[in-house]
């Protein structure tokens, strides 16, 4: 898995399009730096930079566009709707794939020190990355924002964590630090600046203050005007969307505005966002309106429609999902993703991966398939009319357990070269040997865990298929028999990939624990089989 690092720079720029694509240019020639994503905004007078790359990539990428913005950008001219200290106001660094928040406070350090020492400017320390409490959040370190910094910066208690107290005039002052993923949302009204600000104060988790707090947990919110758009809007930063979701705020904020009798015209993502945050929001309208709706796309699709997130520009998923834009198969093709003819020569060549696990986990992730099929097959026919809510609530755990089994199929070819790489590490001093062992066995239960998961998934499966397999449409009966059989043929060679590899593994006790759980899921899995083959058999047509 590589290991990957969001970079969010935002810059106080937004109108001139040469400073905009300077800045662009100073990231995308920095190597192992991909830019994803430059959202400008003309009232706000600011531009939001993302891009990938590996801790120490993103570092220099982000000290590059500083360098070509303190050229370009002169603060002492800037104004704009958006709170803003400096030229560089903020440069978050944000744990993507394979990197803890451990990883990015020190990209922040590192950031921070040598921005300060290069172009001698003042830059604060925030979030996971804060040296003191009272500078956790952003709002407390930009209060009083560039026009406040002169005064503020004689303060002992507003010392910068690198960089001298002098005040710049021409870049004023850049925070830096770690965090979760945040999403700015903004949601459309067609009121006045001050009515989505009275708004954005009943939402906010600061409210009015401490004696008036606001109902939604991490999130901040100011109201604000978009003149080139000829309306208002509520703009919020969610800081974490698993404590208050997409859906969560937008449908507060229509709450609030049906209240002032105000109409919601839908709503704007700034950046990218998170596939999860998605899915939440679909899972979210999809149980409020009894909608039955398995694809992705499509998911992704209704969440479009329903928060209206295309009202001011397209909104296209390639462009906007940070997941569709950095795939996680690295440099190489992932196996899901080559041809089938292609995956079944791979399987065929002189080679250890992809083996038994990886077509163990493809053949579960057909047979999940064929049921699903086979459910979709009879849901929404008018013979079938009478079992469409039974095939609603048989059909997902297919769906999902397709997804996953299928994620397996490469996840068992890494797990294998890992154990080999861990094979190949030096053994000449017992400090080597002892960590070779220590590589070695972690591997091995890598190796153990991925078949694992595979049959526990399978398990899963068979109660939904027998009841499956008492109403289905008969014309699938035949493939509901292949989807048993499919299922079975994985859970058979789950148990033995988990056998072989459990053999070298030091720990007794976990060995024992492991291979009673595998033969019993074994066994069952014969038994469910038959059960399921037998009903199918047993209907008459």
């Amino acid at each position: 898995m590589s290991r990957l690092v969001e970079c969010v720079p935002n810059f106080s720029e937004g109108n001139n399009q040469e400073v905009i694509d300077a800045i662009s240019r100073a990231v995308a020639q920095t190597p192992g730096c991909v830019l994803l994503d430059v959202d400008a905004g003309p009232s706000t007078n600011r531009t939001v930079y993302t891009f990938v790359g590996r801790p120490e990539d993103v570092v220099e990428g982000a000290l590059n566009a500083a360098r070509a913005a303190f050229r370009l950008i002169d603060m002492s001219k800037h104004t704009g709707e958006h709170p803003r200290m400096g030229a560089l106001d903020v440069c978050p660094f944000i744990p993507v794939r394979g990197v803890g928040m451990d990883e990015c406070v020190l990209c922040a350090q590192a950031f921070g020190q040598r921005l300060a020492e290069e172009l001698g400017v003042p830059v604060y320390l925030y979030g996971e990355a804060a040296r003191m409490a009272s500078r956790r959040t952003l709002p407390a370190i930009r209060a009083g924002e560039y026009e406040a910094l002169p005064e503020k910066l004689k303060q002992a208690e507003w010392a910068p964590d690198f960089g001298p107290s002098s005040f710049v005039p021409s870049w004023g002052a850049t925070v830096t630090g770690a965090r979760k993923f945040l999403i700015a949302f903004n949601i459309n009204l067609l009121s006045t600046k001050e009515q989505a600000h009275r708004i954005a104060l009943n939402l906010r988790e600061q409210g009015r203050g401490k004696d008036q707090p606001g109902r939604l947990k991490k999130v901040q919110a100011i109201g604000w005007y978009l003149d080139e758009k000829n309306l208002a809007q509520v703009s919020t930063n969610l800081l974490d969307y698993e404590v208050t979701a997409l859906h969560t705020v937008y449908e507060e904020t229509c709450r609030e505005a049906q209240e002032l009798s105000l109409p919601v015209v839908g709503s704007q993502l700034v950046g990218l966002v998170p596939l999860k945050a998605l899915l939440d929001a679909a899972a979210f309208y999809c149980e409020k309106e009894n909608l039955f709706i398995l694809e992705e796309e499509h998911r992704i699709r209704l969440v479009v429609n329903r928060l209206g997130l295309d009202s001011l520009s397209p909104f296209n998923p390639k462009e906007r999902i940070i997941e569709y834009l950095v795939p996680d198969s690295g440099p190489e093709q992932s196996l899901v993703d080559k041809p089938l003819h292609a995956f079944i020569q791979e399987v065929g060549a002189r080679s250890a991966t992809p083996g038994g696990g990886s077509v163990a986990a493809a053949s579960a992730a057909m047979g999940a398939s064929l049921a699903c099929m086979a459910g979709l097959m009879t849901y929404g026919r008018r013979q079938f009319e009478h079992l469409d809510a039974a095939m609603r609530r048989l059909i997902p755990p297919f769906h999902a357990a397709s997804a996953k089994l299928t994620a397996l199929v490469d996840a068992d070819a890494r797990a294998f070269a890992a154990c080999l790489e861990a094979m190949k590490l030096p053994r000449s001093t017992p400090e080597e040997r002892d960590r070779r062992a220590a590589a070695l066995q972690k591997g091995l239960r890598q190796a153990v865990t991925v078949p694992l998961e595979l049959a526990e998934t399978v398990a899963s499966l068979w109660p939904v298929l027998r009841e499956l397999a008492l109403c289905v449409n008969l014309a699938c009966r035949s493939d509901l028999q292949v989807a048993a059989k499919a299922l079975e043929t994985g859970m058979f060679g789950a148990y033995f990939n988990v056998l072989i590899n459990l053999k070298d593994i030091s720990d007794d006790k976990f060995k024992d624990q492991i291979r009673q759980r595998i033969s019993s899921l074994l066994q069952e899995a014969k038994t469910q089989a038959a059960l399921v083959l037998d009903r199918l058999e047993e209907r008459q047509e």
